[in-house]
């Protein structure tokens, strides 16, 4: 009985020294288990509502870019003009999810290129992604970047319109997303990209959108020709109402296109909100000056076109610029797209179809080399200064981003077309242009009654 209340007690002793100790023990994993989990990337759902709500914007630019197109061409062509655009949908959606997106943000090989980690999606799910947003889940990501690979090389079809063969169109897209888009989306946006390393500004696609889509526009219009009677025949547009149409669903998209590249719903979200819809004002107003003064009247046409010149100058500092230099970068923008449009293309001659180039191959340069000048760290601490704030470097910085993509964009489109001109035609028959490539693409017409 004795060692039996000897052994009870000491029991009891150990339980009173030991019980504390566990629950120390217990309360210190339990707050390295909660540390831990701080630190762990969480899903916010409001910035989760917003990059969905800016995809969808962004989306909607697709098919406004097809009806901003099919109004400027004639109207025997502007079914085949829509579908140029509204095709991407299809084709680079699943080029995206098979392979695209992993090329372009994957994890990096040599500051190059992405890996194939992630093909068919694997790995990228509801959870988040710290490398890239740490806020939304990452497959919401993939789908954001995913809405602007599909516009970009739809913009390419500007410089074609009216005079490219529908299959050498197709593979031609397929190609140029995958050798083109994503490896330049990968140097600029992608963790590890040499221009990203390198210091490059790019907020939304200045260099990654527009430059490369303009240029690689204007090297395939020069490879491939002018239209059948280009400068002796007149090719207005056959509905300016569309045109009007397509350019302000481009402008509602162009929100979610440079506002949700903030990837949340923050200040600087709203500050590229604010900076586009300033600069789209800006190259409205001086585009139409400009006119005024060179053709004698303002045109609606002239009106559509300078809202896209603002748009794309203020595209890659839309994030980084105070609101007073959007508004410049707009202005000047307006000025440089329609002097390229208006003169430099009628004095060099080459058939740019719907000024694919004008407006966006010159108005990305002028943006992307006026984030360097504007930019500011007070506007956005993720970005740098720029030369008006004290660091005249970042134009040299932004100089080798749009020299390097230039130069890429050029001769990847010049192989690419030539690769493709080795197996099929490329340029429609010149019975086939005047027949228009609706029905002789397609087989079908936009209006009853039509000719031209």
């Amino acid at each position: 009985m004795k060692k039996l209340f000897a052994m009870l007690s000491l029991l009891l002793m150990l339980t009173v020294f030991l019980v504390p100790i566990a629950f120390a023990a217990d309360a210190e994993t339990t707050g390295a288990i909660a540390e831990v989990a701080a630190e762990l990337p969480k899903i916010d759902t409001g910035d989760t509502a917003f990059v969905a709500i800016c995809s969808a914007l962004v989306f909607l630019m697709t098919p406004a870019l097809g009806l901003f197109y099919g109004g400027m061409v004639r109207s025997k062509n502007v079914l085949s003009t829509i579908m140029q655009s509204f095709i991407c949908l299809g084709v680079i959606s699943i080029q995206w999810a098979v392979f695209g997106y992993s090329l372009a943000f994957g994890p990096d090989i040599n500051n190059l290129i992405g890996s194939f980690d992630w093909v068919g999606l694997n790995g990228v799910g509801a959870d988040p992604n710290a490398d890239y947003a740490a806020t939304i889940p990452h497959i919401a990501f993939m789908m954001f970047q995913g809405m602007f690979a599909i516009l970009t090389p739809a913009l390419i079809s500007g410089s074609l319109a009216e005079r490219v063969k529908f299959p050498a169109y197709l593979v031609f897209v397929l190609l140029w997303a995958s050798l083109v888009y994503d490896p330049v989306a990968h140097w600029v946006w992608g963790v590890g990209g040499w221009l990203r390393e390198y210091g490059v500004l790019d907020f939304a696609g200045g260099t990654v959108v527009h430059i490369i889509s303009g240029v690689s526009g204007l090297v395939f219009a020069l490879l491939i020709g002018k239209r059948k009677g280009y400068g002796h025949e007149a090719m207005l547009p056959h509905h300016l109402p569309m045109v009007v149409v397509g350019a302000s669903l481009l402008w509602f998209g162009w929100f979610g296109f440079n506002a949700g590249s903030a990837l949340g719903a923050n200040g600087t979200a709203l500050i590229a909100f604010t900076t586009t819809h300033m600069a789209a004002a800006a190259g409205i107003v001086s585009w139409v000056i400009v006119e005024w003064f060179h053709h004698g009247k303002p045109t609606l046409f002239g009106a559509a076109s300078g809202c896209l010149a603002g748009l794309v100058a203020i595209t890659p500092g839309a994030g980084f610029v105070s609101v007073l230099s959007a508004i410049v970068i707009g202005l000047i923008g307006g000025v440089i797209c329609y002097l390229s449009v208006a003169i430099m293309k009628n004095k060099l001659g080459y058939d740019d179809s719907l000024d694919a180039f004008g407006v966006h191959g010159m108005g990305g340069t002028w943006g992307a080399i006026a984030t360097g000048i504007f930019a500011s760290k007070d506007i956005n601490s993720a970005g740098a200064d720029g030369l008006l704030f004290g660091n005249a470097s970042q134009v040299a910085i932004q100089f080798v981003g749009v020299a390097s993509s230039w130069i890429f964009a050029a001769v990847m489109t010049f192989l690419i077309v030539k690769f493709i001109g080795m197996f099929m035609e490329i340029k429609a028959a010149p019975e086939q242009e005047i027949a228009g490539m609706d029905v002789s693409g397609h087989g079908e017409r936009a209006y009853v009654y039509q000719d031209q």
